[in-house]
């Protein structure tokens, strides 16, 4: 025994060897937590790689750029539910993203502090509902209202314009590409300004104040203080709310039209890869068909998985050009 050792009370020296026993414990448990979670994304990953390697198999490069899905001649190729999955989720965060940075920036720096509480909640609130309840509201409330009132004028007013005229060509059916990159924007809304509205709290009040003393205004002092000490956070909370976006599927089944077709028009109808399975999956009735719609969850997975991991690689680029 060490004669630091010998100079402790006993109680001490209990109490140290328990404390290191506990640390143990608690590292051995989160490590696990840990683990679990790379077991699962490996778990996940392998069973869908591993089901739809019939398809992949069968069809080649060609499940990747075909346009043909007919389960009755089985023949099954992916580009138009990804092509459908990419539109509306850049269409989501098109809208999303800004509407998401106006109402971060409403309740930390512009809302007078007795309404920002009632509206912090009611934004939340949104975060809680259902997403089959987004896609009922979507297809009997918000897809007649597109078809009465918006479409038609985007139609009359952008249709006869030369190059964007295109994406806003033909009937005004309600749901579609549009619709659906709208409703997903109103659900990633919540989850993107929630996050932007809680580090915009945290930059140190001294910083805006002298901003301020300085004669800046409050565009200014958003713009060149609040977002730039702000902006890793703000970078991931986007790339977390178009996670959510490529991966929703009750609200975009009911109000994207489930067809398999490639249209230039956001009017018209079409699917993702989401609505596909969520669609198709119970009627598969042999192992090709079963797999080909097993490919397609690979290939959301994979989606899903480069642009998180972008999404990473881009903010430890930005936090080292920050020196953090």
């Amino acid at each position: 025994m060490s004669e630091a050792s010998a100079s402790l009370p006993a109680g001490m020296g209990v109490k140290r060897r328990h404390s290191a026993t506990g640390d143990r414990i608690f590292y051995w448990i989160v490590l696990g937590c840990g683990l679990f979670v790379l077991a699962a994304l490996l778990a996940a990953a392998v069973s869908m790689a591993l089901s739809g390697f019939q398809a992949l198999r069968t069809f080649g490069l060609g499940f990747l750029t075909g346009t043909q899905w007919d389960p009755v001649a089985e023949q099954f190729a992916g580009l138009v539910p990804i092509y459908g999955t990419l539109v509306t989720s850049a269409l989501a965060m098109i809208i999303g993203v800004p509407v998401s940075l106006g109402i971060a920036v409403f309740i930390t720096e512009v809302a007078p502090r007795s309404i920002r509480g009632p509206i912090g909640g009611a934004v939340e609130l949104l975060a809680g509902i259902p997403s089959i309840i987004y896609g009922m509201w979507g297809l009997f409330t918000f897809a007649p209202f597109m078809s009465d009132y918006v479409q038609p004028v985007l139609i009359d007013w952008l249709g006869p314009i030369p190059g964007i005229g295109a994406l806003f060509s033909g009937a005004p059916l309600g749901i579609g590409m549009l619709t659906s990159g709208i409703v997903l924007a109103i659900m990633i809304i919540p989850f993107i300004s929630s996050i932007m509205r809680d580090v915009f709290l945290v930059v140190p009040a001294q910083l805006k104040e002298s901003a301020y003393a300085l004669g800046s205004t409050k565009w200014e002092v958003v713009r060149d203080i609040v977002i730039p000490h702000t902006r890793t956070a703000v970078v991931g909370g986007i790339f977390l709310g178009l996670g959510r976006a490529l991966g929703e599927t009750m609200a975009v089944t009911f109000v994207l039209g489930n067809t398999h077709n490639i249209a230039v028009s956001l009017m018209e109808p079409g699917t993702s890869i989401a609505a596909t399975l969520a669609n198709e999956f119970a009627e598969a009735s042999d192992d090709l068909y079963r797999s080909s719609l097993a490919a397609l969850g690979l290939i959301l997975f994979v989606v899903t998985f480069i642009v998180l991991a972008a999404a990473k690689l881009m903010l430890l680029r930005m936090a080292k050009q920050r020196g953090e």
